[in-house]
């Protein structure tokens, strides 16, 4: 089997600025109603195990660790409020559905690929979002992540082509050139290039010797600079890191949870409240017989 686990957040967005924005006449759920379908879709494609992830709140632990975590200010209101309606309407779908409160996300995506990684009937994992922290989940071709728009698998292969460092790197990359997105910035001087080239060489953080004339890394400019921050924000290179990395401790349930058997009975009335009645028959031709 194949287990599927879906950004149901990043999903939200992409109907959002996609499909819904498009039309003038969408509803205030047209957004929730493209997740659905496009979950629905993975069905039809051949999945039968899947779960959905959502950030039921925008802030979680990470805001104890950097005042200037992201948080849901300035987040779109037409988001914001179709997110618990989203998870009402994949859960009524028939979907396992992870809806987080202290931990984002990408932490119950990574829990499940990890545990699903461990499940040996499963041949592979698709964490079904393109967002690069995940990138630190994917285990060779095995556990891999899926860009549905761009309809691109990418394994331990890709992030070393896309990052220049294998996903056991990746929250160390992010570490130190930060995430716009996230709210933290990383350090002084350090981008995608300085980081991938040293942490290609030293893989994490704390293995990067602590003066420049010891680093035996090709190609790299600015080594004295760039070493001289990391040595003076070591902590903070540390603490960003330990913010991107994604949490696998928590509880997602089993392989077996997520299998998909069809809508429940709820399904029909949140379609309608959806305004969008055609959802039931496509779920129900789906329905495993």
């Amino acid at each position: 089997m194949r287990v599927h686990l879906v950004d149901g957040t990043y999903e939200l967005f992409r109907q959002h600025f996609g499909s819904a924005s498009r039309h003038t006449d969408s509803g205030p759920f047209a957004a929730v109603a493209g997740v659905v379908a496009s979950t629905l879709a993975l069905v039809q494609d051949g999945a039968t195990h899947i779960g959905v992830a959502s950030d039921h709140t925008i802030e979680s632990f990470r805001n104890d660790l950097w005042a200037g975590y992201k948080t849901s200010e300035g987040m779109d209101p037409e988001i914001l409020v179709q997110i618990p309606v989203m998870e009402r309407a994949l859960t009524a779908a028939g979907f396992t559905v992870w809806p987080m409160v202290d931990y984002e996300a990408d932490d119950a995506l990574g829990a499940a690929a990890d545990v699903a990684d461990r499940d040996e009937r499963v041949e592979q994992v698709l964490i079904v979002t393109p967002d690069k922290d995940l990138g630190q989940c994917v285990r060779g071709e095995r556990v891999v992540q899926f860009d549905r728009r761009k309809r691109e698998i990418i394994d331990a292969d890709g992030v070393r082509e896309k990052f220049g460092v294998g996903p056991e790197s990746i929250a160390d990359y992010l570490g130190l050139v930060g995430d716009t997105a996230d709210g933290f910035p990383g350090l002084p001087g350090w981008g995608a290039k300085s980081a991938g080239l040293v942490l290609a060489r030293y893989e994490h953080i704390e293995n990067i010797p602590p003066a420049a004339g010891q680093w035996d890394v090709t190609g790299l400019r600015g080594a004295a600079k760039l070493s001289a921050t990391l040595q003076a924000q070591l902590a903070d290179a540390l603490l960003f890191r330990e913010i991107a990395t994604v949490v696998t401790d928590i509880d997602v349930g089993t392989v077996d949870d997520w299998r998909w058997g069809g809508p429940t009975p709820d399904f029909a009335a949140v379609a309608d409240e959806l305004d969008a009645p055609d959802l039931v028959a496509f779920a129900e031709r789906l329905r495993p017989r």
